[in-house]
């Protein structure tokens, strides 16, 4: 193919602006640091004005993160939760269900979780759980898998009716970045206890768990409860990226406060106390 020619076939895939629909979304520097920390930082700022308003105001907020294992849902929680309240931010991950709440209905253990006035509760994984790993893993049948799909939709319509403002996150990892990740986790003391058996288990079912996350799309994403997808191959964009969404999708004002000034203290210096020289711990560093 001569310049000219490949010229006109390129701008044919991207006339109009529009993007080529066989090309993913092409590939951006990952961002450094330095940038990353003095975004974020901007961010938090905002999410606490967030809370102070959801406190003001009373109200219920739930966000439920879901994505393949090393999608990065854990990096991102805490990145919403680092500077904020936990009485405010309450993060739900649940367990393995006990044999009691096998017997249960479904979504019945998450219920209890959701939040009541003044609260933003995020799901670590959810009551997706049933859409994703227990149906490509067989803990659950496609009978129960199917049945889900019908039902959830009903369910999420009665929270959202209920006053809760709910946001669904799908954070898509590409299979390479997956792999480096979770290679990453053998390999770092500080993270093996991310990596679970089932992790391993999972990550020969690829194609399974695509077809498990378009089946879920395509049966909960609705207009009151839509999936919101953020690509995470690059965790801190992706981290600014949704903590971004978040705050333009929970309405909020900046609550006015003011000036705090520490009061005047007297230290009077004629008490003793006891030595208490033996309790301090050893100081290594």
């Amino acid at each position: 193919m001569n310049a000219h020619a490949a010229k006109k076939s390129k701008d044919a895939g991207t006339k109009g602006g529009k993007k080529d629909k066989k090309r993913d979304k092409p590939a951006v520097q990952r961002l450094s640091g330095k940038d990353y920390e003095r975004e974020l930082e901007k961010l938090h700022v905002e999410l606490v004005k967030l809370q102070q308003w959801v406190v003001a105001k009373g109200l219920k907020v739930c966000i439920v993160f879901e994505g393949r294992d090393g999608a990065g849902k854990g990096g991102t929680i805490k990145a919403i939760t680092e500077r904020v309240s936990p009485r405010v931010f309450r993060v739900i991950a649940l367990p393995t269900p006990t044999e009691r709440e096998k017997s249960q209905m479904f979504v019945q253990r998450y219920l209890p979780h959701l939040p009541a006035a003044g609260e933003v509760v995020i799901f670590d994984r959810s009551w997706y759980n049933r859409a994703g790993v227990e149906r490509v893993m067989g803990f659950c049948t496609e009978a129960q898998a199917l049945r889900f799909l019908q039902t959830v939709p009903l369910v999420e319509k009665a929270i959202v009716d209920s006053g809760v403002i709910l946001l669904k996150y799908w954070l898509e990892v590409n299979p390479d970045e997956q792999t480096r990740r979770l290679e990453g986790r053998i390999n770092d003391g500080r993270k093996i206890w991310k990596l679970s058996p089932m992790d391993i288990r999972s990550y020969t079912a690829w194609n399974d768990y695509t077809k498990a996350r378009d089946d879920m799309f395509s049966a909960t994403h609705s207009g009151y409860a839509p999936w919101n997808l953020a690509r995470s191959d690059d965790k801190r964009r992706a981290r600014l990226n949704i903590i971004s969404h978040l705050l333009a999708h929970v309405p909020y004002k900046a609550i006015k406060q003011e000036k705090v000034k520490l009061p005047k203290r007297k230290i009077d210096t004629g008490i003793k106390s006891p030595d208490h020289s033996g309790m301090f711990i050893p100081e290594k560093f």
